[in-house]
């Protein structure tokens, strides 16, 4: 491994992340694990970034990709693409939004990015609200809207953005108060803001921030802010890009948590939809999606390979209740995690929904984030043979887990007894 590591370090940037103190290369998979070069097999508890949402080497997903490779891979989007409008078919119709559009691209960064192209094109206006510890992508509009410094590597930008309370439940000035005082100080922090600015094109927001470290505001906030958005014609945009597809178990969106008022203008999707394909994707109501006065296609977005397996994945979700099982799997996992934090000092906080869960890791007796702790147990879990992820603002300090949502009983069990060794391990 050291050799393919140094050809690594020879080609790549350095900017370029890779987890562990000695890379690990990953050669295949199977169901909810994974096995490196040397044959070690690891539990996933991260699934590529909650991009292998169902499962590894998903019978159904290699099957319908093989045959549509075997008939054609590649036209673009200047052709008619039957794969492509029976996605965008089933896609519109779970989405809530009414009269929608869906457009096809090859990640959840370009998906964000033509978002923000349709919303700044129909309100006319380069100004975006976004929400403090976010992250949107690694385009030069979407890092501009990122609230995470850590990941926001410039502070040049094509829009001008401003950034909102209510991402952060247990952080920050509303810390303290209850749901609804935290829920209406937020609203009185957007009315603020917005009477002191031009008005905004759109408000990005993840239901749940993942790269932040799995924080969520409570059930309803975005709701609230709807009303505020719609008296001054602002658009919301849903980041879904780690929430969709049932991933939360309580919803098959992260928005329907905040469902008062309706769906949102524009929500977008990436990641698990693919299985591990490169496919996302925004949908709009037609209004929205059809303001631009100029072409423009997507030469790589709606491949009818990554449709194929999109279309095979979704049923396979849908068929199974993967969404239903998220839910309960992930309670148990929550419930269990909590009981293994209880013994450990250095646990500020488990919190998530289905299997979307975080850790959040401080040093003993103290606020204080501890990244140093996050990167010693993400080493101790591998070692145990768990794969983990980490997130959480500047300071990378929290334990991120999303395992495949056909996670066992028994796997989330063995998952949290690896954690349960490698929190004792690092400490």
């Amino acid at each position: 491994m050291s050799g393919l590591y140094e050809r690594h370090r020879a080609v790549s940037p350095e900017w370029l992340a890779l987890y562990y103190r000695h890379p690990v290369e990953l050669t295949h998979g199977e169901g909810r694990y994974v096995w490196d070069a040397d044959g070690n097999r690891y539990l996933d508890f991260f699934g590529g970034i909650l991009t292998t949402m169902t499962a590894h080497a998903l019978p159904e997903v290699t099957k319908a990709v093989a045959e549509q490779a075997g008939r054609i891979i590649h036209s673009s989007t200047l052709y008619l693409n039957r794969p492509m409008v029976e996605l965008a078919e089933r896609i519109a119709a779970l989405s809530g939004i009414p009269d929608a559009r869906v457009f096809f691209t090859t990640s959840g960064t370009e998906a964000n990015d033509t978002a923000l192209l349709l919303a700044t094109a129909y309100r006319g206006s380069n100004q975006i609200l976004a929400m403090r510890n976010s992250y949107h992508g690694r385009s030069f509009s979407t890092v501009s809207i990122t609230g995470n410094q850590a990941w926001s590597p410039t502070s040049l930008s094509p829009l001008q953005t401003l950034y909102v309370h209510g991402g952060v439940r247990s952080r920050g000035p509303y810390a303290e108060l209850s749901d609804e005082r935290f829920i209406e100080a937020c609203v009185a922090d957007l009315e603020d803001l917005l009477g002191h600015t031009r008005v905004p094109a759109a408000l990005i927001a993840e239901p749940v921030q993942g790269v932040g470290g799995f924080t969520s505001p409570p059930d309803g906030l975005f709701a609230a802010f709807r009303q505020v958005l719609d008296r001054h014609g602002v658009l919301w945009i849903s980041d879904e890009v780690q929430t969709g597809w049932g991933r939360t178990g309580d919803h098959f969106w992260g928005w329907q948590a905040h469902a008062e008022h309706g769906p949102p203008d524009i929500l977008t999707f990436a990641k698990g939809i693919g299985n591990g394909m490169s496919v996302g994707g925004v949908v709009a109501r037609a209004e929205v999606m059809n303001c631009l006065d100029a072409n423009s296609i997507s030469t790589f977005g709606g491949s009818p390979v990554t449709m194929a397996a999109s279309l095979a994945n979704l049923s396979y979700l849908l068929e199974r209740d993967l969404q239903g099982n998220a839910r309960r799997v992930g309670g148990l996992l929550i419930e269990r995690l909590r009981s293994v934090a209880a013994a450990s000092p250095a646990v500020r906080e488990v919190r998530g929904r289905g299997l979307m869960i975080g850790i959040e890791l401080v040093r003993p007796g103290t606020d204080e984030a501890d990244p140093e702790a996050a990167a010693a147990v993400l080493e101790a879990a591998r070692a145990g043979g768990l794969l983990i992820g980490k997130g959480g603002g500047h300071h990378t300090s929290v334990l991120r887990i999303a395992p495949p949502l056909t996670l066992t009983v028994a796997e989330a069990e063995e998952g949290a007894a690896i954690l349960a060794d490698a929190l004792h391990a690092a400490a």
